[in-house]
């Protein structure tokens, strides 16, 4: 790469919004049953939509239905020396640092269009919406809920934690004071006890108290978890 002129003049930043064509995949409910319970999965960093929500398919039946949106960024996994574009895996990721406020205004915006398209704009009275963020998508999900319009009634962070940026300053009414539950392995190598207990000392300190679900295991979806997660 040739180097920069000393005298070079600054680039000028612009925004532009365009329109783009996102995906979403559903496992469950049915047209002549009305669904009673929705489970919003947001998914982990290098992950597609339509592979993680097989993991939730114990939570599908025809009055529950799990919506699972992709991140609006894609990319090969692997580096093109190992191995060509077709066997290249392909991942997702909700966000990086570049860019970071854009690309969180425009997925909680995203992820309005998609609750207001799957529930047809609202919602019959004892509805329940679960929002369950996976890894980067407990961040995701935790922005979301703060920012959007999603009337969660549940809000669960599996292998994951609220973001350091998350705006706390409304106490017990951050997070829209939606009730809030942890989801860790025992072995999860991406939050330590320390992270979560640090994490967990954060909400307490606003007068939120946090339930959690601990199961044996590691960075990953837990079918037994997901039972007690249901009280199945």
């Amino acid at each position: 790469m040739p180097e920069r002129p000393a005298s070079s003049p600054e680039p000028h930043l612009h925004h532009i919004r365009v329109e783009r064509t996102a995906r979403y995949y559903t496992l469950g409910g049915r047209d002549d049953v009305p669904t009673t319970t929705w489970w919003f999965v947001l998914h982990g960093y290098s992950q597609l939509a339509g592979q993680f929500i097989r993991f939730f398919s114990d939570l599908a039946a025809d009055d529950s239905r799990v919506v699972a949106p992709e991140a609006l960024n894609r990319y090969y996994i692997v580096n093109p020396e190992v191995a060509p574009v077709r066997e290249r895996p392909v991942g997702a990721t909700w966000m990086t640092r570049e860019d970071r406020e854009s690309e969180v205004a425009d997925y909680v915006e995203y992820l309005d269009a998609v609750f207001d398209e799957v529930t047809g704009g609202g919602l019959a009275d004892g509805n329940h919406v679960n929002v369950i963020g996976f890894s980067q998508g407990a961040a995701t999900a935790s922005r979301w809920i703060s920012h959007g319009r999603v009337p969660a009634t549940r809000l669960i962070l599996w292998g994951g934690l609220v973001p350091p940026d998350a705006d706390l300053s409304r106490g017990p009414y951050a997070l829209r004071g939606v009730p809030v539950t942890f989801v860790l392995g025992s072995r999860d190598h991406y939050v330590s006890d320390a992270m979560f207990e640090e994490d967990v000392a954060r909400l307490s300190r606003i007068g939120i108290t946090p339930s959690v679900i601990r199961f044996d295991g590691g960075h990953a979806v837990s079918r037994a978890a997901l039972r007690e997660l249901t009280g199945a």
